[in-house]
């Protein structure tokens, strides 16, 4: 299997971003890829784990990954495989929705990561809802935002197949046009470049190309059983649970309600609707989200004694 690693040269003079990368080890079903990621803040605090979707990577938190460490926790955000400065594979066959679990899995374990704090963003909710649903004792609290985890139950609705539609058949796959059309601000020419950075060309894409086709839209497609599995423990998770979705998301209106309803932790909590984000909503309103975690992650550790 041919591997593609971004070269680093691709990440210099990146705006607001002045974290170095550090690197592991992770393998999923017989794959394995070095997995980049960024740690701020003190070893010994509390961990929070930020996860972000497609066609992003780590630098969608940089808002957020300075606040957090200044109040004493121990931030971790992945670059998930086939993103930011983690490895690629080449072949789209190569990324599964069981794999991207499964190296995410790797990372935690290799970290030995516990009472974890997660904030998910689109596919990073994808992932990390499964892994709460599947080993909620990893974790002490949850903030999603703009993200859902999908049984294949239910229509993915128009706004995403339209993107789903977009992100096979355009020639040119702009991950900055697409997080700066998917924000409530315009991002700036050097923001967009940082997003852009990834991807020298169309050969570094497969894994962003393959991330819309790997969302459950119908009840046999691959992880859709597993999702609806992973809902039990995901709707009896009693910790701390918290959304934080941007008003301006169509894709993922009113999946926060839906949270909300079926996840035990979330019954009694404060809910956040963020004016004016978009489904970056990192990019919008990166500050107050790092609030909104910090909160969270000391309730649930409240919580946990």
């Amino acid at each position: 299997m041919e591997i593609l690693r971004t070269p680093d040269h691709r990440f210099t003079d990146l705006p607001d971003f002045p974290w170095a990368p550090s690197y592991a080890s992770v393998a999923a079903e017989g794959v394995g890829v070095r997995m980049a990621y960024v740690e701020a803040g003190p070893r010994e605090g509390p961990v929070v784990l930020l996860l972000h979707g497609e066609p992003s990577w780590s630098f969608l938190y940089r808002f957020m990954i300075g606040p957090l460490a200044s109040n004493g926790f121990r931030v971790i955000a992945p670059d998930l495989i086939g993103f930011g400065r983690s490895d690629k594979p080449a072949e789209r066959e190569a990324y599964t929705y069981a794999r991207h679990v499964g190296w995410v899995t790797s990372l935690l374990d290799a970290l030995e990561l516990e009472q974890i704090t997660l904030f998910g963003q689109d596919w990073g909710g994808l992932l990390g809802l499964r892994m709460i649903g599947e080993q909620p004792e990893r974790f002490a609290a949850v903030v999603a935002s703009n993200t859902t985890l999908p049984t294949g139950e239910h229509s993915l609705g128009p706004a995403f197949e339209a993107w789903r539609k977009y992100s096979q058949e355009t020639e040119r796959f702009s991950a900055g046009r697409i997080v700066n059309g998917g924000s409530g601000r315009d991002l700036s020419p050097a923001e967009m470049a940082a997003y852009e950075a990834p991807f020298p060309d169309d050969r570094y894409e497969a894994g962003a190309r393959a991330f819309p086709m790997l969302v459950p839209d119908t009840l046999n497609a691959p992880g859709a059983a597993e999702n609806r599995a992973a809902w039990r423990g995901l709707a009896a998770f009693a910790r701390p649970f918290v959304t934080a979705f941007g008003d301006g998301d169509k894709i993922m209106r009113g999946k926060d309600l839906e949270l909300q309803s079926a996840v035990a932790g979330a019954a009694g909590q404060t809910h956040h609707t963020l004016p004016g984000a978009g489904h970056f909503c990192q990019e919008d309103a990166g500050p107050e989200l790092a609030r909104i975690v910090a909160d969270t992650a000391r309730a649930g550790l409240a919580a946990a004694g």
